[in-house]
């Protein structure tokens, strides 16, 4: 029983290393931001959407033609903007991530045009944020402007990210080791970037990120004939 279970493993290995490819890449594109916040009482603020840009390298492992497992490391941008109505304020904020998004890649279609969808987790850290700011003094009425970066503290922001991911795209390989990506890809944020420091005032913040990137691949095995 013993050697028929391991004559079994053994060939379900050797099946796996036939179809298995490794590739590696480095992709690049814009994102789009949504800041959704429950406003409470700040009645006369806009939370807007903002363009950022995302870059990283990514790395991805084939079992079958149909499934692998991609991990990607890349900073993207999860910017936004504040305004008010009563008095003259416009803050754009843009704030920058590193990511590491961990997916279960599926793809279908010929040897040289595929289709595929990514679905997974991710984790971020906040790295850093900056403001290019137009503020109103209210007690003189005075407009002023500011632009730099903004400090984190540690009573506040909440500075790990984590939550969901998913994508569609299509592969184009051009050479036997080389293919290029178009990719559609949604960050859906399941951690808020505020600490709740008041058990009477929930604040909760969540950014949603969708990213438009493209991408080059080397694969280590060549394409099939």
């Amino acid at each position: 029983m013993k050697r028929k279970t391991l004559m079994l493993a053994l060939m379900l290995s050797l099946g796996l290393a036939a179809h298995a490819q490794w590739r590696v890449g480095a992709t690049v594109g814009a994102d789009h931001n949504h800041y959704s916040i429950d406003r409470q009482y700040l009645n006369d603020y806009s939370y807007r959407d903002r363009w950022g840009v995302t870059a990283g390298v990514t790395g991805q492992y084939n079992f079958f033609s149909w499934l692998g497992v991609r991990a990607d490391l890349n900073w993207t941008q999860k910017n936004y903007r504040v305004e008010r109505s009563l008095v003259k304020m416009d803050y754009k904020i843009a704030n920058n991530y590193l990511q590491l998004p961990v997916m279960a890649s599926f793809s279908f279609g010929g040897t040289k045009w595929r289709g595929f969808c990514n679905l997974g987790v991710y984790g971020a850290y906040w790295m850093s944020s900056h403001r290019d700011a137009v503020d109103t003094n209210t007690f003189w009425t005075h407009t002023y402007s500011s632009d730099g970066s903004v400090d984190f503290y540690s009573e506040r922001d909440k500075r790990w990210d984590c939550g969901l991911v998913g994508g569609v795209g299509v592969e184009y390989r051009f050479a036997e080791h080389w293919g290029a990506q178009l990719e559609v890809r949604c960050y859906y944020s399941t951690t808020s970037t505020v600490k709740q420091v008041s058990e009477h005032v929930k604040d909760y913040r969540y950014n949603t990120t969708t990213a438009l990137q493209c991408g080059v691949n080397y694969y280590f095995s060549g394409k099939k004939k």
